[in-house]
């Protein structure tokens, strides 16, 4: 199996859902006391946060692409980012590697194509739902993408942010949740993409109407097939 590189403490409350279920999917396909090789790079979060907020996309890149050559560096033979905000700067990760960079916008537009459905919503930070490049991303692969509407994409950040971000779970921001996935369906979408490794800490597939693609999993679902691969 070769070894995966993760990116992670965007925040360490999802990588550490990322490592979890990529021990677990490891140990059911391989069974016994079988474990994933893994390398992770934390990063802090607060100054990853910082250059979010400032627009500082470009040096947020550099802190990343430093991380993955690290990670390349200490044996990594796929790498991960284990955020989908920061896949905004998943060109400047990949371009600082040898070894391949596992897209999560791309692993969840085949799970949503491998279920026949074309038109998404999408939940996820501010910079997710309102720029072009994860919505561009999941086009790329002919799905058409519905945002929330301001007031929705601006409770749907502040619950990442404030509370899962923090490790908070709570109920009143589940139901939230719920009523802005139910005006995506009446919008006409057929699924809903979870594009935030957090929000796979308040929401799951019984908590809407339509089905829900949580992209940590889908991630790590790839990432274990192509190491094993």
């Amino acid at each position: 199996m070769r070894t995966i590189g993760l990116i992670g403490g965007m925040s360490w409350e999802s990588s550490a859902e990322y490592y979890r279920l990529l021990n677990e999917l490891v140990r059911e396909r391989l069974g016994g006391l079988h474990s994933a090789p893994c390398v992770l790079h934390s990063v802090d979060f607060a100054e990853i946060e910082e250059l979010q907020a400032t627009g500082e996309w470009e040096r947020a890149g550099e802190v990343l692409a430093r991380a993955a050559r690290g990670l390349q560096g200490a044996g990594a033979e796929i790498v991960l980012i284990c955020s989908n905000t920061m896949h905004k700067v998943a060109g400047q990760v990949e371009a600082a590697v040898s070894v391949p960079l596992l897209h999560l916008a791309d692993a969840t537009a085949d799970a949503v194509r491998a279920a026949g459905l074309t038109r998404v919503g999408l939940l996820g930070t501010a910079f997710t739902m309102e720029q072009t490049f994860y919505r561009d991303r999941l086009a790329r692969h002919g799905l058409e993408v519905v945002a929330p509407d301001a007031e929705g994409r601006a409770l749907v950040h502040r619950v990442i942010y404030d509370e899962l971000c923090l490790g908070v779970v709570r109920d009143e921001s589940r139901a939230a949740y719920q009523q802005v996935i139910g005006e995506l369906v009446e919008a006409g979408a057929q699924g809903v993409v979870l594009g935030c490794t957090e929000i796979e800490l308040l929401i799951g597939e019984k908590d809407s109407p339509v089905p829900v693609f949580p992209t940590t999993r889908l991630h790590v679902e790839a990432a274990v097939a192509a190491a094993l691969s």
